[in-house]
């Protein structure tokens, strides 16, 4: 069964990340991802640059991931 924390381990792995925090229950899961890889880049860019982190395990391993990106400076106005 796949865990957040392997998530977060292969997001990590590929995409250089100032934040990253998943939770899930094995099937579902939601993410919030900061990283400097999402300047200049839309929301669904942003969202492309996780599934290449990810590659097929999106399609084989994890059945649903809910994500939130963000810029550095986008997550700082945030808090």
């Amino acid at each position: 069964m796949v865990t957040p924390e392997d998530i977060e381990r292969w997001i990590a792995t590929a995409l250089p990340c100032e934040k990253l925090e998943v939770k899930g229950d094995g099937q579902h899961f939601e993410a919030v991802i900061v990283s400097g890889e999402f300047r200049g880049k839309n929301m669904v860019q942003q969202h492309q640059l996780v599934y290449k982190a990810l590659g097929d395990r999106m399609r084989e391993e994890i059945h649903a991931l809910s994500m939130k990106t963000f810029t550095p400076e986008d997550w700082a106005s945030r808090q």
